[in-house]
């Protein structure tokens, strides 16, 4: 998934996964260009997930 697709649906996406992991807040959520990986790093180490278990978790909302 590149940052073009996850941005046209993040804010839908983003809410998803607040109610999923209800730790999460908008900043870990945050993504601003360039920053993707920084942010997956963030998520990955917030929810104890691999990166790939992130995009599954993420395509599959």
């Amino acid at each position: 998934m590149n940052t073009t697709e996850m941005k046209g649906n993040w804010n839908e996406q983003k809410g998803k996964l607040k109610q999923k992991f209800a730790i999460l807040t908008d900043d870990d959520l945050l993504l601003v260009e360039g920053k993707k990986e920084e942010m997956f790093g963030k998520l990955q180490i917030k929810l104890g997930k691999t990166k790939e278990e992130l995009h599954k978790i993420i395509e599959g909302l």
